[in-house]
């Protein structure tokens, strides 16, 4: 006996007496047990399934033999999925694939036909298009369980069909394209939902159509689209999630256009639309309504914790995110899952819950149906039919079996409400309110509100209230929409309660309420990020610490407010970033096929800044919570600028018009913060370009592609800026070509280059391109390097440079400027530089980018510096940077300028003033040591 035959015999009579349809086709119909006994070992496919119909197609002379063989067809599906479903050896995938497959089979047969016999000259002829007298086809759109591929055994079909153009035809007996299409749709609802002799194929469903079931059956494009941007509703953008055209001959261009340029900008906002929320609640209220209306609670999908809500918790998320996030233009709930947690929307647990949940649903539901081929998800009520649904699900009885369900049940209710809860009035809320309402003058109750802000801590109660009055008095708040308003006063005691624990709260409070204003919108659109914060208020403590603690924090959440959805991702165990997988996830991304047909670049550039503020934001955030030293956030924000230069060089030379090879030999090189990996949050990137390709359109090309990089990192587009680059370290600086080959560069630093240039030189390194030129600039570089100087006119001429730039950045104050004073960061860097260019000759190893503190302690090594200076030096560039580091994230300016540390120096206790001193002390002994003044 084989194995087939084993699986058959062991399974086979088990299996049927779960299904009293199935008993019934075997019954009426033998031959199909042996039919179903010789195929059960394997799944029932679409290749299958086509040459079913294509092996009886001789049959099909009219109507009713279409309508026959599709019925048969289905009778052999549903007999060999239910007894492979119940046995085990069919998992949910098959069964929703299967399904789905058997509905894009036949609608697709029965459509060809029926548009075959209706375009018939005699008859009505071909559909043509009035603008362009094209022939026109029908679409067919799936909506629901269809159009996600997760169609049930016993499932009626959701669909839409649209044409693209109005027109006639053009038979002998022409007609408008609408009545054409209108017939040819209710011909392939007959052949698909009529009952005959041999049963039906599917039960139709055109509810979902615009206007419903009092509308055209078949609209055009220009129709939709009028629909969607007028009367649209909000259920029908969670429907549309999952629509998708199945049908329609040479339907791959005109379905494009459809979902391109009507379909998604309805489904899915540019914008993040928090205010998803709301709308879900509401669907999800009218349906809790009708669920207790008709005593549902039995029902497995609808009901409590039943399939809906998982549809409804993965649906929020794409309408949220979905118009920023092309990832989520996805249909099947499984995969969505899978996604939010990949994506941190979601935690690992939560979604274990969730799919668990859904499997044992969907499974449950398919069990119902299978008992008598019956549309249903509720449970049974009578023993007998309890039982054998529990057994077919596994369980010994149906108590056993309902404790599992429960569990799945709670465990989806749990999450639902958790994600999907409306936000709730802080306890404080009517007494605190009082602040801010002084169109009615009520002393006790301000006084009260005043006693509240007193008990939340507030040492000065009486300036909060007259800062929030006046904030609510301001021009800002009184030009607001209603809506907007309202969402405000909800926030504002929350928000009030929140500051009292970030001291010092008045600051925090100026901080957070210029947050407010700034992402609080002024015209009638969507307050999103008001929404966000209301509906994840776990993020106003995280919002508010950062800007407590530091000013430019506050500053780029302003300018980016979209990063708030940044805080919403569930933490990971590491808080450092995984370059590898972020640059393949950027990549996929940028290259994604549902990427906009139009302005590709425009969307890459936005797309990139979004990428590039987030993880910067990600950095900021660790960095403020104490969670990275100095050396290793520049180390990340330099991994960062890398992947993004690499990733624009790539984009750049693949849109270049003109291109002479598939890979550019070309490389960029970085100098300066970049070059030596101490970047900061907004530190701009010394960049030059190089080249070695003797190609006779090199030069142009490279050049085209410079001016192309570079203006895919300056540019500021909706999304703002990517880096702001300086290109003045190429030969002959700004008068000079933006690219030069290898060798020109060789022969400029050989011949021409001042010393400052090769004191630029000690912290260069190729970041992104072509390995062979990243090798060639790098053996250049180390033959510069390690020239022999003569070491008193080196000295002389960093000594000019550097007195040159203390003139050129005086200090009129009696305090120490951290960076540009005698004793500082500049001191340390040209200390360096002058060990590198003077010593490399005699120690190569100096030429290695190990950075400043690094070539400090290889100097000592060497014997060069002493060591008790050298690590003194050490830990005064590193506490230097530091406090440089702090100050800039509290200050006003864009981090990338001088800065003043007066408020610094005033905070300073007399042990730190002490150590600061003693830190400078050190770098001009280092400096006396090694220059000799």
């Amino acid at each position: 006996m084989n194995t087939t035959d084993q699986i058959c015999n062991k399974t086979f009579e088990q299996a049927i007496s779960y299904s009293r349809y199935v008993q019934r086709i075997l019954a009426s119909d033998p031959t199909q047990k042996e039919i179903l006994l010789k195929n059960l070992a394997r799944p029932y496919q679409k290749a299958e399934m086509l040459g079913f119909l294509q092996n009886n197609q001789q049959t099909i002379t009219d109507e009713n033999g279409l309508n026959s063989i599709l019925r048969n067809l289905r009778k052999h599906v549903m007999l060999r999925l239910t007894i492979r479903d119940i046995s085990g050896y069919a998992d949910l995938t098959e069964v929703m694939s299967t399904m789905s497959d058997f509905a894009e089979t036949s609608i697709n047969f029965s459509l060809e036909h029926h548009e075959k016999w209706l375009t018939q000259s005699e008859r009505f002829g071909i559909p043509k298009g009035k603008q362009n007298d094209v022939r026109q086809h029908l679409l067919v759109v799936a909506m629901g369980k269809l159009g996600g591929r997760e169609l049930n055994v016993s499932s009626d079909v959701d669909l839409i069909f649209i044409y693209p153009e109005d027109g006639e035809t053009d038979g002998q007996k022409s007609i408008s394209n609408h009545e054409f299409f209108a017939r040819l749709g209710r011909k392939l609802i007959s052949s698909l939902s009529d009952y005959t002799v041999d049963g039906y194929v599917f039960r139709v469903d055109m509810r979902l159509r615009p206007h419903g079931e009092n509308s055209p059956l078949a609209i055009s494009f220009d129709m939709l689209n009028e629909y969607f941007k007028t009367q649209g509703r909000e259920w029908e953008r969670h429907a549309w999630i999952k629509g998708r055209v199945i049908a329609g001959q040479s339907h791959t261009e005109t379905s494009s256009r459809l979902m391109e340029e009507i379909v998604r900008p309805f489904v899915f906002r540019k914008y993040l639309d928090f205010d998803a929320y709301e709308a879900m609640r509401s669907l999800h209220s009218q349906l809790r309504k009708e669920v207790e209306r008709r005593e549902m609670h039995d029902n497995i999908k609808l009901g409590p914790g039943g399939i809906r809500e998982i549809e409804f918790i993965t649906q929020v998320f794409q309408l949220i995110r979905g118009g920023r996030d092309v990832d989520l233009y996805i249909r099947q709930t499984l995969v969505v899952l899978q996604l939010l947690e990949k994506k941190r929307q979601l935690s690992k647990q939560t979604v274990a819950e969730l799919s668990s949940a859904y499997v044992f649903l969907r499974k449950l539901e398919h069990r119902l149906q299978y008992l008598d081929d019956q549309q249903t998800q509720t449970l049974p009520k009578n023993p007998e039919d309890r039982e054998r649904i529990a057994t077919a699900m596994g369980f010994q009885d149906y108590e056993c079996f309902l404790q599992e369900l429960d569990v799945h049940r709670m465990n989806v209710t749990h999450h639902f409400e958790l994600i999907l809860a409306a936000p709730k009035k802080s306890p404080t809320h009517d007494i605190l309110a009082h602040l801010w309402q002084t169109q009615i003058k009520d002393t006790a109750k301000t006084e009260a509100a005043t006693t509240q802000l007193s008990t939340l801590g507030f040492d000065e109660p009486a300036k909060i209230s007259g800062r929030l009055q006046q904030f609510y008095q301001s021009h800002f708040y009184l030009q607001l929409p209603e809506s907007n308003q309202k969402k405000l006063n909800l926030l504002t005691p929350i928000l009030v309660e929140t500051i009292a624990q970030f001291p010092p709260v008045e600051i925090t409070l100026e901080r957070m309420l210029k947050l407010l204003e700034t992402i609080s919108p002024q015209q009638s659109y969507p307050a999103s990020y008001l929404t966000l914060i209301l509906e994840h208020p776990d993020t106003l403590p995280r919002i508010a610490k950062l800007v407590s603690i530091s000013q430019w924090a506050s500053n780029y959440l302003g300018r980016h407010p979209i990063l708030l959805d940044e805080l919403l991702r569930h933490k990971e165990s590491s808080p450092l970033p995984d370059w590898i997988f972020l640059k393949n996830e950027l990549i996929n991304q940028l290259n994604h096929i549902n990427k906009p047909k139009s302005d590709v670049i425009g969307w890459q550039m936005d797309h990139l800044r979004h990428f590039q503020h987030a993880q910067v934001f990600q950095l900021l955030v660790s960095d403020l919570e104490g969670a990275l030293k100095l050396e290793t956030l520049s180390d990340h924000l330099t991994a960062l600028a890398d992947l993004i230069l690499e990733t624009v060089l790539n984009f750049a030379w693949l849109n270049l018009r003109k291109q002479h090879r598939s890979a550019p030999q070309f490389a960029i090189i970085g100098y300066g913060k970049l070059g030596g990996k101490e970047l900061g949050y907004a530190s701009d990137l010394d960049i030059i370009f190089l080249y070695d390709d003797d190609h006779p359109d090199a030069s142009e090309n490279y050049t085209k592609l410079a001016q192309s990089i570079n203006s895919w990192l300056n540019s500021h587009t909706s999304a703002g800026l990517l880096y702001s680059t300086d290109l003045r370290l190429r030969p002959n600086g700004n008068s000079g070509l933006m690219v030069h080959s290898i060798e020109a560069f060789a022969q400029y630093q050989r011949n021409q280059a001042w010393v400052w240039e090769h004191q630029a030189l000690t912290r260069a390194r190729c970041v992104a391109g072509d390995q062979k030129v990243a090798q060639a600039f790098e053996n250049t570089r180390k033959e510069i390097l390690c020239q022999r100087r003569d070491l008193k006119q080196l000295k002389q001429d960093i000594l000019s440079m550097r007195e040159k730039m203390h003139d050129a950045h005086p200090n009129p104050t009696a305090l120490f400027d951290i960076k540009h004073d005698r004793g500082g960061i500049i001191d340390v860097e040209f200390i360096v530089q002058y060990l590198v260019l003077g010593y490399s000759c005699k120690y190569p190893e100096l030429t290695g980018n190990i950075g400043n503190i690094g070539l400090l302690k290889l100097s000592a090594e060497l014997g060069l510096i002493s060591k008790l200076n050298a690590e003194k030096t050490r830990t005064a560039y590193r506490e230097f940077r530091r406090i440089q580091h702090r100050q800039r994230l509290n200050s006003d300016s864009e981090l990338s300028g001088a800065i003043n540390l007066d408020d610094h120096f005033q905070t300073l206790t007399h042990n730190e003033s002490e150590q600061l001193n003693n830190n400078r002390m050190a770098v001009i002994a280092l400096w006396e040591e090694v220059f000799g003044t």
